[in-house]
């Protein structure tokens, strides 16, 4: 068998994934390995016999796909973050700084070589692509994965603590604003009677707020249409209106008071679909510029992105693979489909050229030389490079008839692939060396260092969001999110409904992201 494999790579690589994918799957009091089982499952196969290595360039293609499309996922959340959220993303980077200085200054005192160091750092703040980045860096080293491999468990261990001693502590908050990223506000669809004269039209009235409401229906004396923003509303007039459910109840005291009917139900002359867009030419428009009133007298009222609904506002950029919920006309709801797509290829659409391009982009990003702080030049690599690039061109979403974005659904798989790759690529490389690590007094040595890494991280990110007022699931999410670690995310989602997990996660995530890849390959450079 070992003949067999070592004589196949591609037998090999899908062996790790497959074995790795199995054992990462199996739960354990709601704690799982995930990804990570993959390069222990590729670093018990690289120990049992040298010959099982992956070539170097699998490692290279895998974070690359990876860290370019999860920037192109994340470049909405990340600038509205820098908006809405700048201190807390800065305390937190400056938390991980400073846990790469302690992780250096501890390493050198235990007499670790640089390397490993790197390692310990990536593993105890559980984050793939620093360990990829520091890797790339040292064209190779098994240090960085071995540092990796014998901290990372207790990395999860520690921050699952963490989060579970916030949830522990809630804190009465307020509801976010509508406008944050991450976890988008419920949606709330309420039909209201007009009892008010001498209002302004739907366009005015939708934007009184601070944060925009919807109208999809509008019925006067028995009819039922779609409404525009010129529309004004007269008494005895009955409109059902979208949006956040205080900016609705607000409204409703605003032009009368909620229905008895609900419109909605009256699917007669308008009626509701929901329509996948997969029409390459719209993905990267905002819904304003879809046109959707004007071409069919429609309204589009969400936006399902993966599982969850966005307020259809004229701003919100749409991407192919989005289900769109549209009202209209029943006899125009075929040709709104034809003009969205609305085919189930939509989801799975890469196109290649924005895809392809934008890669090459970030490659050539990673390339680029940069001077180093101790002297000479170092390059961000094929973790930092494509991520960044990723960051942007995801909030551009498109230029000129270049689409950038990538489908949810096709993105998601690609991350998952390309990590499974780069992590099985890793431990292929470093089996032996772990090996002898864990039988000599250096093996104690790594974990210690990355137990105090991850212990002091988990108290300054503790004490950091604290000191911003969070509590409770927003404060486990936020911990999730500095620690790139879908774990803690999936342990405080299940202990909580709060959907401020989601929100303090996005918030700060990609902010870490790369701050862990910058500091990683900083490392090696001391």
């Amino acid at each position: 068998m070992a003949d067999l494999l070592a004589d196949n790579p591609l037998l090999l690589l899908f062996t790790c994934l497959a074995v790795g994918t199995a054992v990462g799957s199996v739960r354990i009091r709601g704690f799982s390995l995930g990804p990570a089982a993959v390069l222990f499952t590729a670093l018990a196969l690289s120990a049992w016999d040298g010959r099982l290595e992956l070539p170097a360039i699998l490692g290279q293609l895998g974070l690359a796909v990876f860290a370019y499309t999860i920037g192109v996922a994340s470049g909405p959340s990340f600038f509205g973050a820098l908006r809405h959220a700048l201190a807390p993303m800065v305390s937190v980077a400056a938390v991980l700084v400073a846990a790469a200085a302690l992780a250096y200054g501890v390493g050198s005192a235990f007499g670790l070589d640089i390397g490993v160091i790197a390692g310990i750092y990536a593993g105890a703040l559980t984050n793939t692509p620093a360990l990829a980045a520091a890797t790339e860096q040292l064209d190779g080293a098994a240090g960085p994965t071995v540092g990796y491999s014998v901290t990372y468990l207790g990395g999860v261990l520690v921050m699952l603590a963490a989060a579970a001693w916030t949830l522990r502590r809630r804190a009465p908050q307020p509801a976010p604003p509508a406008d944050e990223p991450g976890v988008p506000a419920p949606i709330l669809e309420l039909t209201l009677e007009v009892t008010r004269r001498d209002l302004p039209s739907l366009g005015d009235l939708a934007h009184l707020g601070d944060r925009p409401v919807l109208f999809s229906r509008v019925k006067h004396e028995g009819r039922v249409r779609v409404p525009t923003e010129d529309t004004v509303l007269a008494p005895g007039d009955l409109v059902s209106a979208i949006g956040r459910p205080d900016d609705v109840e607000a409204l409703a005291a605003r032009v009368g008071r909620p229905a008895e009917e609900h419109l909605p139900l009256d699917r007669r002359q308008l009626d509701m679909r929901r329509m996948t867009l997969s029409n390459r030419r719209l993905s990267g428009l905002s819904v304003g510029e879809l046109g959707l009133g004007r071409r069919f007298g429609a309204v589009a009222t969400r936006v399902r992105r993966g599982d969850v609904d966005l307020l259809a506002a004229d701003d919100i950029v749409v991407m192919q693979g989005d289900r769109i919920r549209v009202i209209a006309p029943r006899s125009r709801l075929p040709e709104v489909a034809r003009y969205l797509g609305d085919s189930e290829r939509g989801p799975g659409d890469l196109n290649p050229l924005g895809l392809s391009l934008g890669l090459a982009i970030g490659l050539l990003v990673g390339l680029i030389p940069l001077p180093a702080p101790g002297g000479g030049t170092f390059e961000i690599g094929f973790a930092a490079g494509p991520l960044i690039v990723g960051l942007l061109l995801g909030r551009a979403a498109r230029t000129g008839p270049v689409v950038w974005s990538v489908p949810y659904t096709a993105g998601l798989s690609l991350q998952n692939l390309g990590i499974l790759i780069f992590l099985a690529a890793a431990g292929s490389r470093a089996g032996g060396d772990l090996i002898d690590s864990l039988q000599s007094p250096a093996g104690v040595r790594i974990a210690t260092a990355g137990l105090i890494v991850t212990l002091t991280a988990a108290v300054a990110l503790v004490v950091v969001i604290r000191s911003f007022g969070l509590g409770g699931g927003r404060a486990a999410g936020t911990i999730a999110g500095a620690q790139t670690q879908p774990a803690v995310l999936a342990f405080a989602q299940e202990r909580t409904q709060d959907q401020r997990v989601g929100l303090g996660y996005a918030m700060v995530f990609p902010a870490a992201m790369i701050t862990k890849i910058l500091c990683a390959q900083l490392l090696t450079l001391l």
